[in-house]
């Protein structure tokens, strides 16, 4: 049976772990703006929403994962559409 310092070191970790999601969100949404954005866009869109709802300290980078993440798929979908399949020509 669980004791309430149990419950308590749980309850610490999970948000330890929604907080690194939280940054790893925003890290990877930003990364994603420039490189692999058909990878990283998503991913940091999963990851945002995960911290958001395991309850994150760091909500505003949650939040700034999501919009980076739905950046990087914007930007890809414009670069497509434009004939710039590849962003990155070399030679």
């Amino acid at each position: 049976m669980p004791t309430a310092a149990t419950a308590s070191v749980a309850a610490r970790v999970r948000r330890r772990e929604a907080d690194g999601m939280a940054v790893a969100s925003f890290i990877l949404g930003l990364i994603g703006l420039l490189l692999f954005n058909l990878i990283l866009g998503p991913v940091a869109l999963v990851l945002g929403g995960l911290a958001l709802t395991r309850g994150t300290v760091r909500r505003g980078r949650a939040l700034l994962g999501l919009a980076l993440g739905a950046a990087d798929l914007v930007v890809l979908a414009v670069a497509l559409v434009a004939g710039h399949g590849l962003l990155w020509q070399f030679g």
